[in-house]
């Protein structure tokens, strides 16, 4: 894992899919924090950077993008985690 709560974390569970798999992060969390959280990357970059956290964290650009089922392609890094989203990194 690349993020590591230190604090607050005693909100919310909810669960979510990330690339077909099980997983949960907390209520208020973004894509990209529940992600992190989850994960040990965001994606791998196409230009052969190896694998990327996001970029700017701020919807400036467009390096967090995944797919949500249902929504399309998202920034990560402003899209709240709901329940139950299906989740994949693109």
């Amino acid at each position: 894992m690349r993020l590591v709560r230190r604090a607050d974390a005693e909100r919310a569970r909810i669960p979510f899919t990330l690339d077909g798999a099980a997983a949960e992060a907390l209520a208020g969390d973004t894509l990209l924090t529940a992600i992190l959280a989850t994960a040990d990357h965001l994606r791998t970059s196409e230009f052969g950077d190896g694998r990327r956290a996001g970029f700017c964290w701020m919807g400036a650009c467009q390096d967090c993008l995944v797919w949500v089922e249902g929504l399309g392609r998202v920034r990560a890094c402003t899209t709240l985690l709901e329940p139950g989203m299906a989740v994949r990194r693109a």
